[in-house]
């Protein structure tokens, strides 16, 4: 099959159940975390697009006004060694508990142990700061589209490797 027919293939089939498949490939304990803070994200920004990656690095469904990435707000990530909430332009966020992670020019992170993280008032605070610094607002009533935009044949393995 030619990459054509299987894009084709790929973009005839449901979305949820692509991207269980996606989650499925993380260790249990790390599946939970990925739904729970799915759910929680999703609770959050509910009229944001989903964009989802399966790619060679992480894991990630971006959470977006728009279809485009770069409008994304956040993003949950995730690789064999955890999940993650990453800022899109949380280097511009008022940070003054020092809760991020990273120092590249643009994007920060907060490591999550749980979804209740996401409710802590200080995470809550950089959310609704990502939210009203965003170019493009988010719908306020709806619900946002599910997409799967990328997925590499190649990956990093999305669970450690047995001792």
């Amino acid at each position: 099959m030619n990459m054509t027919a299987k894009r084709a293939k790929s973009a005839q089939r449901d979305p949820e159940q692509q991207l269980a498949e996606f989650v499925a490939k993380f260790e249990p304990k790390l599946q939970t975390l990925i739904r729970s803070v799915r759910k929680a994200v999703r609770t959050r920004l509910p009229s944001a697009h989903e964009l989802v990656y399966d790619n060679y690095n992480f894991f990630v469904i971006g959470y977006s006004p728009t279809l485009r990435p770069s409008d994304a707000i956040v993003s949950v990530t995730a690789d064999a060694n955890g999940v993650g909430l990453c800022f899109i332009h949380g280097a511009k966020l008022d940070d003054p508990n020092k809760i991020l992670s990273g120092d590249g020019k643009q994007t920060r992170f907060l490591r999550l142990d749980s979804s209740k993280t996401l409710a802590l008032p200080d995470v809550e605070a950089l959310i609704a700061a990502a939210i009203d610094q965003s170019a493009q607002p988010l719908a306020t009533s709806g619900r946002g589209t599910l997409v799967i935009r990328s997925v590499s044949v190649k990956q990093r393995p999305r669970r450690k490797p047995a001792k």
